[in-house]
């Protein structure tokens, strides 16, 4: 039996969680989401394996469409139940609980480029999205590319990757790499823009979203001359983002102050949730880099998006093998109801 067509969508995400079951005491509903971009689709002989270690089914019939699994989009996104048991087993599973379980199936589904994540069922659907940009909503750093561009990249590329894998003081770092670019072309940053790719179902997510009632924010440490056509091009509410510093077309090669870090992240999060009448259980945040460590920690759904190792090591909600509308999909989105760009 094939259950993933690829040759017209190529993303396939198989999401066990939310059905109308009664909870025991002592136990919790959950989600165990499985989700994958791979141009080759998820082998069903790995999928049924995944499903049997968790034992979601509680049942040898693990077919894709029978009684105990509802389709989200047809050959492409799936859910059933788990429970964990709050006094620390799980229903029907005997690996404990809900981090225990992940800890076990999170090397099989990586082995086989399946993101697996485990999410309580109830509040799925989130009224606030705050998203970073580079290798987030776009797919490059944008620094980066300016460097390329002004022929700096042996210097400041090396600087970024350390930065974003929490090696580095964000604000240093930021400061010592800008500095390189004094007396370049402010155009660099315009350069930079139109080389820009949006990543797969950075629109689709932000759109489906808003259609629900969401409110969406690009808030990110790159700059207001690129984040604003992003944001505008993507569909959100707004954005906010670092300003390079011009003079007469050139670069002066400093950052107007505040600075915006991963702390300030976390201020506008806590900003919109205030503004909105929001809790952080209705948040959702997406990231890559240690500077959205504070944001995602906070958000109720907070994904570490093909994130750095240190944000990996720390964030436990993570899509290292698929696209933005995985974040659809974990938030128990039918594919009938993504809105596109």
């Amino acid at each position: 039996m094939a259950f993933c067509k690829w040759s017209v969508i190529g993303f396939c995400a198989l999401s066990f969680g939310q059905r109308a079951i009664t909870t025991q005491q002592g136990t919790m509903q959950q989600l165990a989401v499985f989700s994958t971009s791979a141009a080759g689709g998820v082998d069903e002989e790995t999928l049924t394996e995944l499903i049997r270690a968790a034992d979601i089914t509680g049942s040898d019939d693990t077919q894709l469409g029978n009684d105990t699994i509802t389709c989200l989009a047809n050959g492409i996104a799936y859910e059933t139940a788990i429970h964990i048991d709050t006094n620390g087993d799980t229903a029907g599973n005997t690996a404990g609980d809900a981090d225990t379980l992940l800890s076990a199936l999170r090397p099989m589904a990586d082995a086989a480029g399946i993101d697996v994540n485990i999410v309580p069922a109830g509040g799925r659907r989130k009224k606030l999205l705050i998203a970073d940009m580079d290798s987030t909503i776009i797919t490059s750093e944008s620094l980066d590319d300016m460097a390329v561009m002004a022929g700096l990249e042996d210097k400041v590329l090396p600087v970024t990757r350390r930065a974003m894998n929490g090696e580095l003081d964000f604000t240093a770092a930021l400061d010592e790499r800008i500095a390189l670019f004094a007396g370049q072309p402010a155009s660099l940053m315009t350069d930079a823009l139109a080389d820009a790719s949006m990543t797969a179902g950075a629109q689709t997510l932000v759109r489906t979203m808003q259609a629900n009632g969401a409110h969406c924010y690009l808030i990110s440490g790159g700059f207001t001359a690129i984040t604003g056509p992003i944001a505008a091009a993507c569909g959100f509410d707004g954005h906010h983002a670092n300003i390079l510093d011009v003079e007469d077309g050139k670069l002066t090669g400093t950052v107007a102050r505040p600075i915006l870090d991963g702390d300030a992240k976390l201020h506008f999060m806590k900003h919109y949730c205030a503004e909105l009448g929001l809790g952080r259980e209705q948040v959702a945040a997406v990231g890559d880099g240690s500077n959205d460590l504070a944001m995602l920690s906070h958000a109720s759904f907070g994904v570490a998006f093909h994130g750095k190792p240190s944000l990996r090591q720390t964030i436990s909600m993570q899509l290292n093998h698929t696209d933005l509308t995985g974040l659809l999909y974990i938030q128990g989105y039918r594919q009938q109801d993504f809105v596109s760009g």
